[in-house]
Order: C-alpha cells, then structure tokens, then sequence
C-alpha cells in the first residue's frame, strides 16, 4: 500500500500545504494510506483530515516514519546535515545551480533517498503539473507595491503577515497607498503563471503595467525600458541562457526604477537576472535596500503565496491531486521524469 506523509511544515510563516483533506479522502477512497502530521501554523485545521480518515502523527516526526513512507511537504527542511533514506516530494531548489542545493543532495546520498521535486513535475511536453506561480506572482506584487509605498513615505516596507484572503489584502493595499500617486511598473514574464497574477494585483490596484514576455527579453539585453519605470517585477524561471534585467552598473545609474520585486527569488543561483542583491528577504523585513542615492530597495521573499495560505494551498493541492493518485507507479509518467532529473543531478555530484 503506498503511503503519503504530509510532514508539517517547520518554517516560520509557512501555513501552506500541498493536500486538502478532500483531496486526502480522495487518495484514502483509492486504497492509499494518509498520514498528517499535527500543525500549530497550517491554514487548513487538522480536524479536517482526521474526519477524511487521515492518520496523525506528531508535528516534525517524519524522520521516524516508516522506511516506505513517501515524505510530502513544500519548504526545505531543517538544515542539520542528517542523511536522508526517505523519498520526499518537496521545492528543493537544487537543480539550478544553487549554491545551497548540493548539501541537500549529499544528505540524500548518504542517506540513499530520493527527491522528487515539485518544480521538476512535468508532463510529457516540459510543462509542470501543479505551481504556485499565479498567487506568488500576486503576493509579490503587493509586496512590492507596499515596498515602493513605504518609500514614498521615506521609510522601508514594515513586516508582513498571512492574510484570511484577497479581499483583505487588497483592502490593506489600498491603506498603504491612500494619499500617493501609482508607480509605473514592469512586469517581465508577464505570459506565465507568475506574471499573470502580478498584472492581475496591479491591476486590481489600479495600475496598467508594462508586459514583457521572452519576445521582448530574447536580444540579450541592456534593457534602459526597465530603468524608466518605477518598479520592476521579474517573473521569470531562472535558466541558463536567462540575460540580465538590472545589472548591478544600474545602482548608479540615471533612472526612475527605485523598487525591485523579484518574484522568481533565485539569488544564490548561477542565472540570477537580477543580481544587485545576494540574499532573499523575510517577513519581518520584506525589503532591503541595496543603494541610497538614488534608492533602490529589493523585495525577494521566496514563499510568497503563503501570504494568502487557503487559496494558494486550494489552488495548488487541486492541480497536483491527479498525480498523487500516479504514485504507486514511481518509475513512470511524471514521478519517473522527476526521478530522471534527481538521477541526474546525483550523478552530477561525483564530478
């Protein structure tokens, strides 16, 4: 019988999660065995799960679970360098050249388990199954947008939190901004999931962003067009061949871009567009400003649908469902594509 371990989630602000209770009634009713770890931060009430039939583990306990269990949650885990003998489901980010991302794959080398990466779930032609994208791209524009607000105050964007929903968020917005004027904004990978909810919020807030997509990126670049906005959301996978937005030349530039929202959040990686800044931002300081004069001030929090925990983990647990339904079958469909990539990437590690 093929057993999920939903662990609890053991980061600070990080209420989502990548199974509704119905969607565990779903994969119980198909002969699969459900464990939910206990939670004081998930948005999603445990008692939900208990009634669906889901077994209930302590929060953090994953490390004891069965040696057939496949761990599912979303952030990292705890960095403590232990092995890893289980397979797990999770955002990795360890794939693209993160600096970080080869201490987690020795930790699954010594321990001989298995990553399945959740940003690595594709279908047969390249596309990913299940994302956040559209609420990250939603939450970090109302971030940055309340970033470029504090700004205009002379001040820094003050500490963020969850919100119930996006009518409470965008009411809160509207606070930020009562008495200012609107940014000019660009939005690069504006075709994308990501992209798409960043128009959406600027949007609903009134403004009529600039929309670039790889037509207008695929030259390589310099890109002044960015530099005459006020702000800029980046919204694009990071990759090789990915060119450079906003060099770092640009901080002592001439230029009206005084906000950076970089939704994509890669600052460690080989291929970051954006590399005025080295490190993502938090909640408790959701920007950092990087120049003075003229001022520049990065937002780069890197769990940004958490904001709006209910409708992302909604969202995001009803695309992945019809492929945790596949996972009896690991060697195939996208578990097999995802097993391949991870393959790889050990392989990459002797060399």
């Amino acid at each position: 019988m093929t057993h999920l371990w939903v662990r609890a989630e053991q980061r600070p602000n990080e209420e989502r999660v990548g199974l509704t209770p119905e969607g565990a009634a779903d994969l119980i009713g198909a002969g699969m065995k459900v464990t939910v770890e206990q939670s004081d931060q998930r948005a999603i009430p445990l008692d939900g799960y208990r009634s669906a039939g889901c077994d209930i583990a302590p929060s953090a306990s994953w490390p004891d679970a069965p040696e057939d269990a496949i761990i599912f949650g979303l952030k990292e885990l705890p960095d403590d360098g232990t092995p890893l003998p289980h397979r797990h489901i999770m955002f990795g980010h360890a794939f693209k050249g993160q600096h970080s991302g080869r201490a987690l794959l020795q930790r699954f080398q010594a321990g001989g388990g298995t990553l399945f990466d959740l940003e690595y779930l594709v279908d047969e032609d390249g596309r990913r199954v299940a994302a956040f994208g559209y609420w990250a791209g939603y939450a970090g524009a109302a971030v940055t947008l309340k970033s470029w607000a504090a700004q205009q105050r002379g001040g820094i964007c003050p500490a963020v939190g969850t919100y119930p929903g996006k009518d409470a968020l965008l009411a809160d917005l509207a606070r930020d901004l009562d008495g200012l004027g609107l940014p000019s904004a660009i939005i690069i990978g504006a075709l994308g999931r990501v992209g798409t909810g960043a128009a959406d919020l600027c949007t609903a807030m009134g403004l009529a962003p600039t929309l670039w997509d790889q037509a207008e990126t695929e030259g390589g670049g310099p890109f002044p067009e960015i530099l005459s906005h006020d702000m800029f959301l980046n919204c694009i996978f990071a990759r090789p061949g990915t060119p450079v937005f906003v060099p770092r030349s640009a901080l002592d530039a001439a230029r009206d871009l005084t906000v950076i929202g970089d939704v994509a959040c890669d600052p460690d990686s080989d291929y970051n567009p954006v590399p005025v800044y080295d490190a993502a931002t938090d909640w408790a300081a959701p920007a950092r400003r990087v120049h003075d004069a003229p001022p520049m001030d990065v937002m780069a929090i890197d769990n940004l649908p958490s904001l709006l925990p209910v409708e992302s983990s909604q969202d995001f647990a009803a695309l992945l469902l019809p492929s945790l339904r596949g996972l009896g079958n690991l060697d195939g469909g996208v578990w097999g594509r995802a097993r391949t990539t991870f393959d790889t990437a050990m392989k990459g590690l002797e060399t």
